[in-house]
């Protein structure tokens, strides 16, 4: 019985230095932010002086009217967009579902800048289109803005939707069809209603993520000035640090609006399926097969064109005078803003975000699920987990200067260092691995954890033997989240990465900024295909693991 006990002493240890590790990450370089803001130059409190001379001022006044312009817009055209396609994958017949669903995700595997730099080859004043079709668009501005956005924001609403239509009692479509109902009247009284808490929530976040994005406005916004590139300019530039940090508390806004949604339509999306539901049959209907088949296709097609743009763009000598194709610009020896350097670079810092966040994720799961005492801290550990998913990656880069450069901080060594970033990462992106590790171990049952206390076994024999092997492929899936995340990220990096420590993603706006396209473009293809590497890395394994577990289930029952 004392090693029960010593196990659960342990267990409390390792949640309590789990919280600590997130309020240090999380809520104290907040709190620093919030006080940077009501704070004048000298450090004496302005109260809400700064934010009037924010609202005051005609430039940050547009910047924000800018802002919220288009990420309605983009929220509009991408939520659109996925909610047939994800109508699409869920509720037609069409071939292909497989494909579609994977090559939807493309635009995660990609920065924002690669699309900035994909529409400047595509659309710019010497693009493709351009030159040969002589479509002139006004790319540089609110349209280039909105049309990257769009795509980049285009898989997050998809995946959130694509959940929300997977759950259909097909008894209520049957008792339509008897009662002659229309398709269009079917889809608005029964299909609708069914997604409303998923629309509402692809809504919030696809319009929090063009709220707070850096890396398209940087590429095509020209002289269009949105929130996240006034705060660059106010940080990096004029080093005024209150109004950046003034506009890194609005930044937060949506950001929190978002979360608060999100928190309440899961709370109220709850008990949709029940012992009593009817799995949705699709129908049999060659139109409307091919017509989403068609819509898919035309979806995709944008999204490939982009990528293609990217991909042409580094293998060509210099477009548009020299069309030759050569791999030169993969060398990136004759350039100074990061280059290979920088690949190498976010290949260790993704790792590292990888190993290290997939550790303190599935453990700080673990023991806020598995642990029956200290209810207080766990509802704080979980509390704390989650709340990472209201702070855009911008408020915590800055947030990261004014906590971890600060003099009086302990923890100041770590500024201007390669873990700055990493801890900037597991910041960004906790939350979203907390919520697969949960889910996972709610899937465990607790019988587990009781026959082993029962037979005196160590609890950590049983999470290394028991917990860990069965939640294997959500472990996996964690990894893979931070890893490509870490890899494409722009937002908190550009206010941290260190001079002598380049990063890919930053290397790419550096060297689209010196005339360097080409190069940009090159380190731009490096990224996605490793991405696109590790992601169809992970689905083979899974497959594999699966394949074993189903065998070993009927070699069992033999």
């Amino acid at each position: 019985m004392k090693k029960v006990k010593n196990s659960s002493h342990i267990q409390l240890i390792l949640l309590g230095f789990s919280a600590l590790f997130l309020l240090t990450i999380v809520v104290l370089p907040l709190i620093m932010l919030f006080r940077q803001a009501f704070e004048g130059a000298d450090g004496s409190f302005v109260g809400f002086q700064n934010f009037i001379t924010y609202f005051t001022t005609s430039n940050m006044r547009t910047s924000l009217t800018n802002t919220l312009f288009v990420s309605t817009i983009t929220t509009i055209i991408s939520v659109t967009l996925a909610f047939f396609y994800a109508y699409a994958i869920s509720r037609t017949n069409m071939r292909g579902k497989g494909f579609f669903r994977f090559t939807s995700m493309l635009p995660l595997f990609a920065p924002t800048v690669m699309l900035g730099i994909g529409l400047i080859y595509l659309l710019g004043n010497q693009g493709i289109l351009t030159r040969f079709i002589g479509l002139n668009l006004p790319l540089y501005g609110s349209f280039g803005i909105i049309t990257a956005l769009s795509i980049f924001t285009f898989p997050s609403a998809f995946l959130v939707l694509l959940v929300s239509f997977s759950f259909a009692d097909n008894r209520l479509y049957e008792a339509a069809d008897v009662m002659g109902t229309s398709t269009f009247k079917k889809f608005r009284t029964i299909t609708l209603p069914s997604v409303k808490y998923g629309l509402i929530s692809s809504i919030f976040i696809a319009f929090s993520l063009s709220f707070t994005d850096f890396g398209a406005p940087r590429i095509v916004g020209g002289s269009y000035n949105v929130l996240a590139t006034d705060i660059f300019r106010h940080v990096v530039g004029q080093q005024n640090f209150n109004m950046g940090a003034v506009a890194g508390v609005i930044l937060l806004l949506p950001a929190i609006l978002s979360f608060v949604v999100d928190r309440l339509t899961q709370t109220k999306n709850t008990g949709t399926v029940t012992s009593k539901t009817v799995e949705y049959k699709i129908k049999l209907n060659k139109v409307r097969d091919i017509g989403f088949t068609a819509y898919c296709i035309a979806v995709n097609f944008i999204i490939f064109l982009v990528l293609s743009a990217v991909l042409f763009a580094s293998l060509v000598e210099q477009y548009p005078w020299n069309m030759s194709l050569t791999f030169r610009h993969y060398v990136f020896n004759s350039f100074t803003a990061g280059g290979i350097t920088s690949y190498f670079n976010s290949l260790l810092v993704a790792t590292l975000t990888a190993i290290i966040g997939t550790i303190l994720v599935f453990l700080n799961a673990y023991l806020i699920e598995k642990t029956r005492r200290a209810k207080l801290l766990r509802q704080g550990a979980y509390f704390l987990s989650i709340l990472p998913l209201a702070l855009p990656g911008l408020a915590i880069g800055i947030s990261f200067i004014f906590f971890f450069n600060s003099p009086n901080n302990p923890l100041n060594f770590v500024f201007g260092t390669m873990m700055i970033l990493v801890l900037a990462n597991l910041a960004n992106f906790y939350s979203v691995p907390f919520v697969t590790a949960t889910s996972s171990l709610k899937k465990l049952d607790k019988e587990f954890e009781f026959v082993s206390e029962s037979m005196r076994v160590p609890a950590h024999k049983t999470f290394f033997k028991v917990t860990v092997p069965m939640c294997f492929p959500a472990i996996l899936e964690i990894a893979v989240y931070f890893f490509v995340n870490a890899m494409v990220t722009v937002s908190a990096a550009v206010f941290l990465v260190p001079a002598h420590f380049p990063l890919a993603s930053i290397a790419i706006i550096n060297l689209e900024d010196t005339g360097n396209s080409a190069p940009a473009a090159a380190l731009s293809v490096l990224i996605i295909l490793t991405n696109i590497i590790v992601r169809l890395g992970y689905e083979f394994t899974a497959k594999k693991l699966k394949k074993r577990t189903e065998l070993k289930g009927e070699l069992q029952n033999v």
